[in-house]
């Protein structure tokens, strides 16, 4: 990955970071589908004009569309819904370490089904990863009640089908990310359309407060439309697989996140785990550890 594909990806793990603080706040009030549909639903609205100004066009054709109807349904309506049932019984904390085992999902869904070269250092950097996220959230991971299975399984159902949509966007080489973002939510929000009217009957549903709604514009603007339009532009470089590292930076960005606008204290533990994803990072990038080897060899190599 360059240089800049590694920013975008800290820049959209910021953006993702701020939709547990969103989820958290609204799914108190809404119901899940109808949260996920306002979050998708909002998000294609925001995007439409953007496209438009860009002098772009959507798909044109059915067959055209059919790959964002299934890229819908494993990256935003499963995935989405997933979480929200997940994160209303689960600590957010606990919902981010399972959700940081997507790119371990990926790497291993790529080996199986399109024969990608599963590599040690990939395999070693997501556990390493993982185990970073795991001390970032220590305390928080303890202390969630051992009884909320059914969340736990959400969410790592959420992290499974993430892993199944970066398989499937292969099938969008040479989109531009904004149509792939925009396509990807109209999709979306179709699927979820009779699917929370039948469950949430959305309609008579009560107004829900000005924070509640501040937390879902957040959600759809910044954590969805802006973040897919960065999310597909990562995919079309660095490829799918690299993009699901987000996963384990999105923690890092709750954590900062939260000590920079809540005002909340930065403990050791959080440190370490933030040091320990940046070395998994490294290992997975691999130029930092091929830069070692190649020092090591010539210490070795110095006459004594």
């Amino acid at each position: 990955m360059r240089a800049t594909d590694w920013l975008l990806l800290v820049f959209l793990s910021i953006l993702w970071g701020g939709s547990f603080f969103f989820v958290a706040v609204a799914v108190h009030d809404i119901p899940p589908f109808t949260l996920v549909l306002a979050r998708v639903g909002v998000a294609a609205a925001l995007l439409a004009p953007v496209v438009r100004f860009a002098g772009l066009s959507l798909p044109r054709t059915l067959s055209a569309w059919r790959p964002y109807v299934m890229l819908g349904l494993l990256n935003n309506l499963v995935p989405f819904s997933l979480i929200v049932f997940g994160q209303a019984r689960i600590a957010s904390g606990l919902a981010s370490v399972l959700n940081a085992t997507t790119p371990l999902f990926t790497l291993v869904l790529a080996r199986l089904f399109a024969r990608e070269p599963l590599t040690a250092a990939k395999l070693a950097g997501v556990a390493l990863g993982i185990a970073g996220v795991g001390i970032l959230m220590g305390p928080d991971v303890l202390n969630t009640d051992r009884g909320s299975v059914l969340g736990m399984v959400c969410v790592l159902g959420a992290a499974l089908s993430y892993g199944l949509s970066a398989l499937w966007m292969r099938r969008l080489g040479g989109t531009a990310p904004l149509v792939s973002a925009e396509a990807q939510l109209i999709c979306s929000t179709l699927l979820l359309l009779p699917l929370a009217g039948i469950v949430d009957r959305f309609w008579v549903l009560p107004v829900p407060g000005a924070p509640t709604l501040a937390a879902v514009l957040g959600l759809a603007a910044f954590s969805t439309a802006l973040a897919y339009i960065v999310f597909f532009r990562i995919s079309a470089t660095a490829g799918p697989s690299n993009v699901m590292l987000v996963t384990l930076l999105i923690p890092v960005s709750a954590t900062a996140l939260g000590a920079l606008v809540l005002g909340e204290r930065l403990t050791p533990h959080q440190v370490a785990g933030g040091l320990v994803i940046a070395s998994a990072l490294a290992v997975v990038d691999g130029r930092s550890v091929r830069w070692l080897a190649r020092m090591t060899g010539q210490i070795r190599q110095q006459p004594r």
